[in-house]
């Protein structure tokens, strides 16, 4: 069964072009699903932050150990970010003090192998 990238009728599409409207598209549009990937990527520290995220869950204390260069104020713009495209989930725990833990989410964690397909081509440039 060929991919879904990979058509196999007329026309006969190749690999990385996808049979898809939208791969038709003569300007960038936030449809797009490259461009919402990108999107989700956006802003340096993103991917340190999601890799460090793919390890298992974080406080963000634990997030700033692993990233001790990344300032608070760019671990918390990230962050946010995350949580606003549905890459990442925060949750709050109730008591004193109070916590509040970050984790992928279903979505989050499927960016683990566009993160190594991204190194995979990097480091063979």
């Amino acid at each position: 069964m060929a991919h879904r990238t990979v058509s196999c009728g007329p026309g006969h599409h190749r690999p990385g072009l996808p049979d898809d409207p939208r791969a038709r598209s003569l300007a960038p549009t936030d449809s797009c699903p490259v461009e919402i990937t990108l999107h989700a990527l956006r802003g340096r520290w993103t991917t340190l932050v999601i890799r460090e995220l793919l390890r298992g869950p974080h406080t963000f204390s634990e997030l700033e150990a692993a990233l001790p260069e990344l300032s608070a104020k760019v671990l918390t713009d990230r962050l946010r970010q995350l949580v606003e495209v549905g890459v990442v989930h925060r949750e709050r725990f109730v008591g004193w003090p109070t916590s509040v833990r970050y984790r992928l989410t279903e979505r989050g964690h499927a960016l683990g192998p566009v993160l190594q397909a991204l190194w995979n081509w990097g480091a063979n440039g």
